[in-house]
């Protein structure tokens, strides 16, 4: 009884020395990721209104914009390069969350210049890649081991996400749920929600406004509602899907251009310029007008969603310094404005349910994109976003908007992986011998096949046995 007694009280010191320990490190990430977040926004805003004040002639400094980015990233920090949620994947997967320390402002300088001047791009992954960078030079500060510096840098992608989106509790799911693909990182669980909230705070104390996008009714159907929701779930996860193919072919096109960064970067820019003159400025920058223009029930053009993933795959490829997932928003909600309007469905509803079930197949987050719809439009939706997120994130496959995601377990049982590989290398292989009919069914599909094709004999049969009990 003793020894019991001893190891419960053993195992609670412990275990109260890492909840102290965990409690007071999230609460440092929250705050200066926190504060980070609110300066980056404060610079991206003003860097937006003054491309905006340009007028149309602004489209002009996307090339510029793009030569700019470019320079800044190879010059000061090649690390910087990229999505910046990507990078941080990467770094936690390959080299235990070791994010360098002067990709910070190389990444905040880039990705300003990059949207203010109308690249495509979203503001999420530069404040991940921020909150990483911060956080590892925390553990960094405080002599933490690998294990901890990793769960740092995952605090540090909570926070990130949660001051930038006014979603705490879908940022600390997405920082769980983001590096692996069938497996969520419980053991840093309570300081990423920690940090999360922690940071949300810190930024509206600061002054960052978040819009509320809160719905009055979810829906006049009611429970009619439902297998539209997983129909549309089915589309958004194909529209997952095509947004990840035409934004990893983007790049990989454009990085065989036997040209030099800078030719690229100015190529690139000339190209969007023109797309904006052919289509219009509307899929520039991060495309938050449209995106609330959508969930507001306000009718946009039907193919709007596939242009935004050709305007973010040229931005990205070409130089460009950015997130993915706004445009993600983007592609979401103008999904579900165009299904809405074929079917004569409710626009605002499935507009908002198409922002979060892309992003959970894109990015293969059903439970963080779940969560973030609660959090953006009101409880009521949270079953329908929960049945269109699942689905989608089933249909869209092992494929990802951040190709260094660990596949730990297959989306489906049928399909077998060729290891714990990150989602860029693997292959798939279908295996159907695991799907065996049931046995009641076997031999209901055979009696069935004997009174279709063999009646004669099922009436001989069935006509001896009553024969032979009329004579007993």
């Amino acid at each position: 009884m003793r020894q019991r007694i001893g190891d419960i009280a053993r195992e609670e010191l412990v275990l109260g020395y890492a909840f102290l320990k965990w409690f007071v490190l999230a609460v440092m990430a929250g705050i200066i990721v926190g504060s980070a977040a609110f300066l980056f926004l404060f610079l991206l805003e003003s860097g937006i209104k003054r491309g905006f004040s340009l007028g149309t002639a602004g489209i002009l400094m996307i090339p510029v914009g793009f030569l700019a980015s470019t320079f800044i990233i190879r010059k000061y920090a090649p690390e910087a390069s990229g999505h910046g949620t990507e990078k941080v994947i990467e770094a936690i997967h390959q080299r235990s969350g070791r994010v360098s320390l002067p990709a910070v402002p190389v990444k905040l300088a880039a990705t300003v210049i990059t949207i203010a001047s109308g690249g495509s791009a979203g503001k999420e992954g530069p404040c991940a890649q921020i909150g990483a960078g911060l956080t590892s030079a925390m553990a960094s500060f405080f002599g933490l081991n690998d294990k901890d510096r990793e769960k740092l840098v995952v605090c540090g992608i909570a926070a990130g996400f949660s001051a930038i989106f006014g979603t705490p509790v879908a940022g600390a799911i997405f920082g769980l749920e983001v590096l692996f693909i069938g497996k969520i990182y419980y053991d840093v669980m309570l300081p990423a929600f920690i940090s999360g909230i922690i940071s949300f705070q810190t930024a509206s104390l600061l002054g960052v406004v978040y819009p509320d996008h809160s719905l009055v009714t979810v829906s006049s159907q009611g429970g009619a509602t439902l297998p539209w929701i997983a129909a549309a779930g089915l589309f958004f996860g194909i529209v997952a899907l095509i947004h990840i193919e035409i934004i990893t072919a983007s790049e990989k096109w454009i990085r065989r251009i036997p040209a030099g960064p800078y030719l690229k970067a100015a190529g690139g820019g000339l190209v969007l310029i023109l797309l904006s003159l052919l289509f219009g400025r509307k899929y520039l920058g991060l495309g938050t007008d449209f995106t609330d223009m959508a969930i507001s029930g306000v009718a946009v053009p039907g193919g709007a969603f596939i242009l935004k993933s050709i305007f973010t795959g040229i931005t990205l490829g070409s130089g460009g310094s950015g997130g993915i997932l706004s445009p993600t928003f983007f592609v979401g909600a103008g999904a579900g404005s165009a299904f809405a309007a074929f079917f004569g469905l409710e626009t605002s509803l499935f507009s908002s349910i198409g922002l979060v079930a892309v992003l959970a197949g894109a990015a293969n987050t059903p439970i963080a994109a779940t969560i973030m719809a609660v959090e953006l439009f009101g409880a009521e939706i949270a079953s329908l976003a929960a049945i269109a997120c699942i689905v989608s994130f089933a249909i869209s496959g092992h494929r990802s908007v951040f190709p260094s995601q660990i596949l730990a377990r297959p989306k489906s049982p049928v399909l077998e992986l060729s290891g714990n590989l990150p989602v860029e290398h693997h292959r798939t292989s279908i295996d159907l011998s695991i799907t065996r009919i049931p046995s009641f069914l076997r031999e209901a599909k055979a009696y069935w096949e004997r009174r279709v094709f063999y009646p004669r004999d099922i009436s001989s049969e069935e006509g001896s046995g009553r024969g032979g009990q009329d004579e007993e």
